[in-house]
């Protein structure tokens, strides 16, 4: 790795912080955070405090990349994790990655069903107005018809509310087929729904099993780095499993460790115990 502040340049496995000129306020957060952003991805403008080219870190710099006095973490998903960057992998994995593809392929949409129903509820109600109209005008042509009176203006009107009744109709119809298939797509969406929750709920319960596999696989390795660290009296015990953690993962990508809770004395000396590139704050 390579670390840049304030116009100086390290290089190596392990790079003390303390050796910089001038290199005031730096904390383990902000350092973890060049690590995650990397110069090679974020373009290194010379504008941060410290910037740090390395590898991308992995999943196990996310529970214990950052190792300080207020450390805290969730053990088993940074064992999982530590044991999957060792290459280990879980019984469950398959199935995961099968009930993702179906996650993915699931598209569950709202459908509005109000505006279906108010076009059918206006082509309703413009064909039953039609329909009033024609049948006035039908009964007006049979008076004009039985008084032999000149029934060719009312049959004239009859004619063209029959038709414009025959589009209405047209209209309620296809209004009435639209919210129809507007509905089975509702449906469909709350079957497509109820799955979707009910294999996330599997996903839960086969990624809870698939770390607690994992974390088995490495807890020995985990309690036997944890008892080689040597004992300081105000260490929080999450300062110590996190070192622990961080010396049973594989890591290519280096781990800020605060100098105040170091057991080790210097940056060479942890990155040794840890065999990762270590930055010393």
């Amino acid at each position: 790795m390579k670390v840049r502040a304030v116009g100086e340049t390290r290089t190596g496995r392990a790079v003390d912080l303390g050796t910089f000129d001038r290199l005031d306020d730096v904390s383990v957060p902000l350092v973890a955070d060049s690590i995650r952003r990397r110069e090679a991805e974020s373009g290194g403008d010379g504008d941060d405090a410290v910037v740090v080219e390395c590898p991308t870190p992995g999943p196990v710099h996310a529970h214990v990349g950052a190792i300080r006095a207020e450390t805290d973490f969730s053990l088993r998903p940074a064992l999982a994790a530590a044991a999957r960057s060792q290459g280990h992998t879980a019984p469950q994995d398959d199935e995961l990655a099968a009930i993702r593809d179906r996650l993915d392929s699931l598209d569950v949409s709202e459908v509005d069903l109000r505006e279906a129903r108010r076009r059918v509820a206006e082509t309703s109600d413009a064909a039953e107005e039609l329909r009033e109209r024609v049948a006035a005008v039908r009964g007006r042509v049979r008076a004009l018809r039985e008084a032999d009176a000149d029934p060719g203006p009312a049959e004239s009107d009859l004619a063209d509310a029959t038709r414009r009744l025959s589009e209405a109709e047209t209209e309620r119809i296809a209004a009435e087929q639209a919210l129809s298939r507007a509905r089975e797509r509702a449906r469909a969406d709350r079957e497509r729904r109820r799955e979707r929750l009910r294999l996330e709920d599997r996903a839960a319960n086969l990624r809870r099993r698939a770390r607690e596999r994992l974390a088995d696989v490495v807890r020995d390795a985990f309690e036997d780095a944890r008892a080689e660290i040597p004992e300081a009296e105000n260490r929080r015990p999450p300062v110590e499993s996190a070192l622990a953690v961080a010396r049973v993962a594989d890591l290519a990508a280096p781990v800020a460790v605060a100098r105040e809770v170091d057991p080790f004395g210097s940056a060479d000396a942890t990155s040794e115990w840890l065999d990762a590139p270590v930055i010393r704050v």
